[in-house]
């Protein structure tokens, strides 16, 4: 075993009660066995941290399994093969995988995608070409359905999902508003995105600001957040109004045994039936057979510079518990990765 590569990774060590802290991690140091035949070793080069995995850190019912206390946070990967004995995988072989927040993972091949690293960089199959992107397409596509001049709204807009949900609806001739939190990040989905109004939730005024910028109302609203953005676009939507929930995160953190948050259901029941709305949740697998759908015309799109992206990358794996704590507080700029090692 002296010649085994040793796994570096973070575990979750305890649950959190509201807000993560640091303390609910740990990391910790493996040594990895001899491969099996059919089975490949990865080394983790890139990791995503997404909002979702504060869900996962639960032991609450949800449309995944929880973390085990003790088990690898969970996560989307990029990889390179280190080695293999599995023939449809070769050393040096760059994969899409989902190893979790470690720098070594043992994989039997199942859902492996192999990537070229001539056609875009690496990093973007966890990005614009990966997960989020296609969150923010199977989203629009299936529920907003948007139709050209309908007004499209969309949350956490200068994020990964929320990013290219604008850019996509700008496409499919939508007039698009994004909401993002601060000054820097409402210039940038404006002037370099091409969204037809930032506002600024942090503003005092952000509920006179988002109603001046939409004067006919709000036809759809693509719901990453929730909390005060809910409601101040709530009053706003439309007649057959279509919103897409994709996240929560305003209240990801939230203690439910101790919310007393007063009971908003009534009203958005009444909307939903005065004013004929769709409110649906999804998950982007639901619709798994559009990928390679999404997968051209995205790389069309990013070809032709109507689909751009930023991405945040943090370096060093023992880094990503924090960099996913400000992610919940909204202090990440663009897809958040975390650089595990040099590609």
């Amino acid at each position: 075993m002296a010649n085994q590569p040793v796994t570096t990774r973070i575990v979750l060590a305890s649950r959190p009660v509201g807000k993560p802290v640091t303390a609910n991690f740990r990391l910790e140091r493996e040594t990895l066995r001899d491969l099996d035949e059919g089975e490949v070793l990865l080394q983790i080069l890139y990791l995503s941290l997404d909002p979702y995995m504060r869900g996962r850190m639960d032991d609450a019912k949800s449309y995944a399994a929880p973390v085990e206390i003790g088990g690898v946070m969970e996560g989307g990967t990029v990889a390179r093969v280190a080695k293999s004995r599995n023939t449809a995988f070769t050393p040096g072989d760059i994969v899409l995988s989902h190893s979790g927040w470690q720098s070594h993972a043992i994989s039997d091949g199942a859902g492996l995608r192999k990537l070229d690293p001539d056609a875009a960089p690496i990093s973007t199959a966890l990005g614009i070409l990966g997960m989020p992107g296609f969150t923010a397409y199977a989203g629009l596509r299936n529920i907003a359905r948007p139709k050209a001049g309908e007004t499209l709204v969309v949350a956490a807009a200068s994020g990964a999902v929320g990013s290219a949900v604008g850019q996509i609806g700008k496409i499919f001739g939508a007039r698009v508003v994004g909401i993002a939190g601060g000054p820097d990040k409402c210039r940038y989905i404006h002037d370099e995105l091409g969204f037809d109004a930032a506002i600024d939730h942090r503003a005092d005024d952000f509920q006179t600001q988002l109603a001046s910028a939409c004067p006919n109302g709000i036809d759809i609203y693509f719901e990453n957040v929730g909390g005060h953005v809910w409601s101040a676009v709530f009053p706003l939507l439309n007649d057959f109004a279509r919103v897409p929930i994709c996240g929560l995160i305003a209240h990801y953190n939230e203690d439910q045994s101790t919310s007393r948050r007063s009971d908003q259901l009534p009203a958005v029941m009444r909307a939903i039936l005065r004013k004929s709305l769709t409110i649906r949740g999804f998950i982007q697998r639901e619709f798994a057979d559009q990928r390679p759908d999404f997968y051209r015309e995205a790389g069309k799109w990013i070809s032709e510079g109507r689909l751009r992206y930023k991405e945040d990358i943090v370096d060093g794996l023992e880094n990503a518990p924090d960099a996913f704590l400000g992610l919940l507080e909204g202090q990440n700029f663009g897809k958040l990765i975390v650089r595990v090692a040099q590609s």
